[in-house]
C-alpha cells in the first residue's frame, strides 16, 4: 500500500504524550497496574531509552549502560473519545501495547509497524513496555550451523533486532530500545473512509504510467479520480468498496539520479467519494541491467548506464535513532555534494524512515537496501520467524511504493560468505528464501526494482570480485598493491576502502583525541574481531607505501606530522581506486565506501566524522564522484592515458591540457587540445596520441633517470577557462619532504560570498585549507606547477565577519595565512 499523507488535507496526529519512561527489573511488573509510582523521567517519542536517560543525566555514550537487562516502561494520556486507529511504527523489540490497562498487542520485531484499533475513552492511557533483550536472548535456542564472529551472542539470529550495539569492534555497545519511530492515531469509520491506496508508477519510453487502485471501508458513494501534474482520470469502479485505473502522461519529465539529470518529482492526488487523498510525489524512472548479474551488476536508468558511487550508510544519532527530515537532511546534503549517486543501507543497520526516501528522491540520491539479516545462520525455514521476515519486507515495500530512488533489494549482508568462508557448499550458504521467496515479494508491489540475493553474491564463491556484486577489500584490509584494483575485475562493490580515516583536527580536539599514542584514541579505531590487526594498521600500510615513511617512528616523534600523512592517505587510495574503476575499458560499474558517516568519536570508517563534519577522505571523494572529470592511467609501456567522463545530458567542449614537470616545476613536455565529449559519454586518449610524439611518461622504458617527476592532466572550460577537473601522476616515489614550494594565499571579497585564491610555484602535495568561518568547497587537493586555484569558503553567514585561517601543504615548508590577523603573511614549519 502506497503512504496517505492526508485525507482532506488532515494528517495522521502524532501522539506526542508528554510521555514519560521508567526502567525497571526484568519481569519485575507485569502490567501498569504494577508499576512503581517514583522514578518516571520525560521521554521523547519518537525516541530512545538511551536518548531519554541520558537528556536526564542518567546515561552515557562515552561509558553506555546496558540497558537490555532490564525492562523499560513508556506511558502517557490521549484525551477525545471515539474509535480510533493507532499506529506505532517501529518499537524496539520485545513489546507490549497496554490501552487502559489491557495488552492490546505484542511485537517482537524492530522492523515492524503494530497498528492497534481502540475505543478510545475521554482520556486513555498508554502504556509501552519493552521486556528485557537479554532474558530473551538467554532463553534456549536452536544454534544456527555457523557462528559469526561479527556479533554475539549467537541467539540473535532469532531476534528481529538491529545487530548495531552488538558489534564489538564495530561500534559502539549501545542499546536500542523503545518506540524509536512515531506514534499516531486516526479517527475510524465515516463515509468514504479509505482501507488502502497501491500506486506504482513506471516509465514507458517518455511516457509516465501511473497505476492507482483504492480500497474504501464500506462501499463507495460517489465517482473517483486519479490527479497528477494537472492531468486527471476517471477511475472504474471494480468492486463495491473498491476502485482501478491508470493514468498517462506523455512526455513525462523522468526521475533522474542528481548526476545525470534532474530528480523530477510530480505530485499526485485521488478524488474518492468526495474525499481528497493526498498521495505525496513519484518519480518516472526504469532501471534495467546492462549485462547478466554474474557478470557484475550494472544498472541503466532510463536506458542510461550508470557508474553508481557512494557509501553504505549509517544512522544519524546511534543512541537516539532520529527519522526526522532535520535530522538526515544535512547529512544527505553532504552525500550529493560529493557527488554520491547511491546509498546502501546495509544488513547490519536498521530500515530508514520514510523522510529519509523522501529525501533520497528529492536530492536524486539511489538506495540500495538490504533486508536486515548480517552473517548469522537465520532460520527462514522456521514459519513463525518466515512470516515475521515477510511482514517486515511488505511493510517496508508498501511505505516507499510510490519512492524512486529505491533502486536494489538486496537478501541481506555476508550471510552467504560467512558461511561460504567457512567451507560450507553452496546448497548450505546460497539459502533458498531470497533466492525463491524474496524476487516474488518485491514483485507484487515493486516489479521496478533490482533484487540481488545476497551482499556479496553472483560469483563461484559469493565474494568472488569479477562476478555480482563483491565487498571488495584488496586494496584496503587485504593491503593488496593499487594494481589489485584493475587485477581483480571488479564488477560492482557494493562495500569497499574502507580505513581508519581521520577526522580534521577541530573535530578530534572536540571529542578529546588529539593524542595518537594514547588508549582512547585506539580506542576509537574500528576492527574485525579475531583480527591480529586493526584498519589504522590497514591505513598506515598505506602511508608507508605512498609516502615512504615509517609511520610508527612518525607516530610517536612527530604525531601532527603523522596525522597529516594519514589523512592524506585513505583519501588518495579513494581516488586512485575509482580513477581506474571509472576507467573507460574498466568493467566496473559502482563502489560504494565503507561507512557515510562514524558511529562513534575517532578515526572511523566514516568519511563523515562523528560530529556530522568532512573528513579529508570526503574531499577525496568529491573529487572521485565529479559528473565531469579527467583521470590518468598508468598503461605502461603503452603510456599513460587521459579518459575524460561527461555524465551529463549535454555535450561538453572544453581545453584538455597534458603536462610533464621536473622538480622545479619546469615544463618538459606538454600537450593541450580542445576537445568535445558527448552527454553521457567517454574518451580516451594516450600520452603519446596528445603529444604527438615518444615520451616515456610512465618511467616504462627506463632509458636513464626520468625527465619528469609529475603528470598533470588538466580540463577547463572552453569559453571561460574556468576548471572543471584535474589528476595527477607521479611515476616513480612520491617526495612527500617539505621545501619551498611557493605557495601563497589571497582572500577576495566577491558577490557571491569569501573566496580564497591559492598559488604555487611547485607541485604543491595535500593543501590544506584552515577556517575560522565555513567550508571550504575542496580541501587536501593537489597543484601543479604554477597552478592558480580559487576555492570558495561555503556556509559563512554574512553577519560573521572576514574568515581567517592558513593554508599548508604536505610538501612545503610555508604555512600561508590569510584574513585580518593574518592577511599576506608567511611563516615557515620547523
Amino acid at each position: 500500500m502506497a503512504r496517505i499523507l492526508a485525507v482532506d488535507g488532515v494528517p495522521a496526529r502524532a501522539v506526542e504524550g508528554p510521555w514519560h519512561l521508567a526502567v525497571t527489573p526484568p519481569g519485575a511488573c507485569a502490567t501498569p497496574a504494577d508499576l512503581p509510582g517514583e522514578g518516571w523521567i520525560p521521554a521523547r517519542v519518537p525516541g530512545t531509552a538511551a536518548a531519554a536517560l541520558r537528556d536526564a543525566g542518567q546515561w552515557s555514550e562515552a561509558a553506555p549502560t546496558p540497558l537490555h537487562d532490564s525492562d523499560i516502561w513508556y506511558r502517557t494520556r490521549i484525551s477525545g473519545a471515539g474509535r480510533e486507529r493507532l499506529c506505532f511504527k517501529g518499537l524496539a523489540t520485545i513489546a507490549e501495547i497496554w490501552i487502559d490497562g489491557v495488552c492490546a498487542a505484542t511485537g517482537r520485531s524492530m522492523f515492524l509497524a503494530q497498528t492497534v484499533e481502540a475505543d478510545l475513552s475521554a482520556e486513555t492511557e498508554i502504556a509501552l513496555c519493552f521486556r528485557s533483550l537479554s532474558a530473551e536472548l538467554a532463553r534456549p535456542h536452536k544454534r544456527g550451523r555457523w557462528r559469526p564472529l561479527l556479533a554475539t551472542p549467537g541467539s540473535l539470529r532469532h531476534i528481529r533486532t538491529s545487530v548495531l550495539g552488538f558489534m564489538p569492534g564495530w561500534c559502539p555497545s549501545i542499546d536500542s530500545v523503545g518506540p524509536y519511530r512515531p506514534v499516531t492515531r486516526s479517527p475510524l469509520g465515516g463515509a468514504g473512509a479509505i482501507a488502502s491506496v497501491d500506486l506504482q508508477a513506471a516509465l514507458d519510453g517518455g511516457t509516465g504510467r501511473l497505476t492507482a487502485r483504492i480500497t474504501l471501508d464500506g462501499t463507495a458513494d460517489g465517482p473517483a479520480f486519479l490527479i497528477c501534474d494537472g492531468c486527471e482520470v476517471a477511475l472504474r469502479q471494480v468492486a463495491p468498496d473498491g476502485f482501478e485505473g491508470e493514468l498517462l502522461l506523455p512526455d513525462v519529465a523522468p526521475w533522474w539520479p542528481h548526476t545525470h539529470g534532474e530528480p523530477r518529482l510530480h505530485a499526485v492526488e485521488a478524488m474518492v467519494a468526495g474525499r481528497r487523498l493526498d498521495l505525496g510525489r513519484v518519480g518516472f524512472r526504469s532501471i534495467t541491467l546492462t549485462r547478466p548479474f554474474e557478470e557484475g551488476l550494472s544498472l541503466a536508468i532510463n536506458g542510461v548506464p550508470v557508474f553508481c558511487r557512494g557509501a553504505c550508510w549509517t544512522p544519524p544519532d546511534l543512541t537516539g535513532l532520529p527519522g526526522d527530515r532535520d535530522s538526515y537532511l544535512p547529512l544527505l546534503t553532504l552525500a550529493r555534494e560529493a557527488g554520491m549517486n547511491m546509498l546502501r543501507v546495509p544488513g547490519i543497520t536498521l530500515y530508514e524512515s520514510s523522510a529519509f526516501h523522501d529525501l533520497c528522491d528529492e536530492l536524486g540520491i539511489l538506495v540500495w537496501q538490504d533486508l536486515m539479516l548480517a552473517n548469522f545462520d537465520y532460520p527462514t525455514e522456521d514459519p513463525g520467524f518466515r512470516e515475521t521476515l515477510v511482514a517486515e519486507i511488505t511493510q517496508f515495500l508498501d511505505r516507499t511504493q510510490t519512492s524512486p530512488s529505491l533502486c536494489v533489494i538486496s537478501g541481506g549482508s555476508e550471510v552467504w560468505q560467512q558461511a561460504a568462508m567457512l567451507g560450507f557448499p553452496r546448497e548450505v550458504w546460497a539459502g533458498r528464501f531470497v533466492v525463491e521467496s524474496l524476487p516474488a515479494l518485491v514483485a507484487e508491489t515493486r516489479p521496478d526494482l533490482v533484487v540481488v540475493p545476497n551482499s556479496p553474491s553472483g560469483g563461484d564463491l559469493p565474494f568472488s570480485t569479477n562476478a555480482g556484486v563483491t565487498h571488495y577489500y584488496g586494496v584496503g584490509a587485504y593491503r593488496r598493491p593499487f594494481e589489485d584494483a584493475r587485477r581483480a575485475e571488479v564488477g560492482f562493490a557494493s562495500e569497499c576502502l574502507a580505513f581508519a580515516n581521520v577526522p580534521e583536527a577541530a573535530t578530534l580536539a572536540a571529542c578529546g583525541l588529539t593524542d595518537p599514542t594514547s588508549p582512547q584514541w585506539a580506542s576509537g579505531i574500528p576492527r574485525d574481531r579475531g583480527a591480529e590487526w586493526d584498519f589504522e594498521d590497514v591505513r598506515d600500510h598505506y602511508v608507508a607505501t605512498l609516502y615512504g615513511v615509517d609511520p610508527a617512528s612518525l607516530r610517536r616523534n612527530d604525531p601532527e606530522r603523522y596525522l597529516t600523512l594519514a589523512r592524506a592517505a585513505s583519501g588518495a587510495c579513494m581516488e586512485a581506486v575509482f580513477a581506474e574503476w571509472r576507467r573507460a575499458r574498466s568493467p566496473n560499474a559502482g563502489g560504494l565506501v565503507w561507512f557515510f558517516r562514524d558511529l562513534a568519536p575517532g578515526a572511523g570508517w566514516g568519511i563523515v566524522d562523528y560530529l556530522g563534519r568532512p573528513k579529508p577522505a570526503w574531499y577525496a571523494l568529491k573529487r572521485a564522484f565529479r559528473p565531469v572529470q579527467v583521470t590518468l592511467s598508468d598503461e605502461g609501456l603503452n603510456g599513460l592515458h587521459v579518459h575524460v567522463h561527461n555524465e551529463t545530458a549535454e555535450g561538453r567542449r572544453a581545453n584538455l591540457r597534458l603536462a610533464f614537470t621536473d622538480a622545479a616545476g619546469r615544463v618538459v613536455a606538454k600537450a593541450e587540445r580542445e576537445i568535445e565529449v558527448g552527454p553521457r559519454s567517454s574518451a580516451s586518449w594516450s600520452s603519446a596520441e596528445l603529444l604527438g610524439r615518444f615520451f616515456d611518461a610512465t618511467d616504462a622504458y627506463r632509458f636513464g633517470p626520468p625527465a619528469h617527476t609529475l603528470g598533470h592532466a588538466s580540463l577547463t572550460e572552453a569559453e571561460t577557462g574556468a576548471e572543471i577537473a584535474e589528476a595527477f601522476h607521479v611515476p616513480r616515489e612520491l617526495t612527500p619532504e617539505p621545501h619551498d614550494i611557493g605557495l601563497a594565499v589571497e582572500l577576495l571579497r566577491e558577490d557571491s560570498g569569501w573566496v580564497l585564491r591559492i598559488v604555487t610555484e611547485r607541485h604543491a602535495l595535500g593543501v590544506r585549507i584552515e577556517t575560522s568561518l565555513g567550508r571550504p568547497a575542496d580541501n587536501w587537493f593537489s597543484l601543479g606547477p604554477g597552478a592558480v586555484r580559487r576555492v570558495v569558503l561555503a556556509d559563512v553567514a554574512e553577519a560573521a565577519g572576514e574568515p581567517q585561517g592558513s593554508i599548508s601543504a604536505i610538501n612545503g615548508i610555508a604555512v600561508a595565512r590569510f584574513g585580518r590577523a593574518g592577511f599576506g603573511s608567511c611563516e615557515v614549519r620547523l
